[in-house]
This record gives structure tokens, C-alpha cells and sequence, in this order.
């Protein structure tokens, strides 16, 4: 099993903006969650992948597919990362 295999869709995710240069408040704006929260999956990212800061994850991600990390994501998820890619974030439908 590759690293990346052992990330789930949202760290795979959270990777690849990472990757395209979106700082933490960013996505975790375009995800609909905290900062803290998305700090905590880039921890677990770190340490599944061998990585210790941000750029070794960008330079990871980039060798090993860059933004088609996030297009091989299962077809129900595909939507919502391209709308988190594009920086539209969650709406809100009442």
C-alpha cells in the first residue's frame, strides 16, 4: 500500500490544496470547517506520508500526480473537490 493509499478522501483533498498554494484559513473556509480542524488532518497527513512541514507535502504531492490526486477521488466526491479547488465552499440551501 502506497502512503497515499492510507489517506482518506478529505486528507487527499486537504493535500492537494495544499499543494495548489491555499493556506489553512482558506481551506478551511472552502471545506466549511475550522482551522483547527483542518490543522489537525494536516498532522495526520504529515505523519502518514513521512512529510514534517507544508512545503515537503506540496513537493510530495506534486512528485507523485499533483491535481490528479484529487480527480482520482470516488465520482461522489469529485464535485466536491472541484468546488473546494475553485474556492466556492459550502453553500447553503434552506
Amino acid at each position: 500500500m502506497s502512503p497515499r493509499e492510507q489517506l482518506n478522501r478529505t486528507e487527499i483533498k486537504i493535500a492537494t490544496m495544499v499543494w495548489q498554494g491555499q493556506t489553512n484559513p482558506e481551506i478551511a473556509l472552502a471545506m466549511g470547517t475550522t482551522e483547527q480542524v483542518i490543522k489537525n488532518h494536516l498532522r495526520n497527513v504529515f505523519d502518514k506520508l513521512g512529510v514534517w512541514t507544508r512545503l515537503e507535502l506540496a513537493l510530495y504531492v506534486a512528485s507523485n500526480g499533483g491535481i490528479s490526486w484529487a480527480a482520482e477521488l470516488p465520482a461522489a466526491a469529485a464535485p466536491k473537490a472541484a468546488a473546494a479547488a475553485a474556492g466556492l465552499g459550502a453553500s447553503n440551501s434552506n
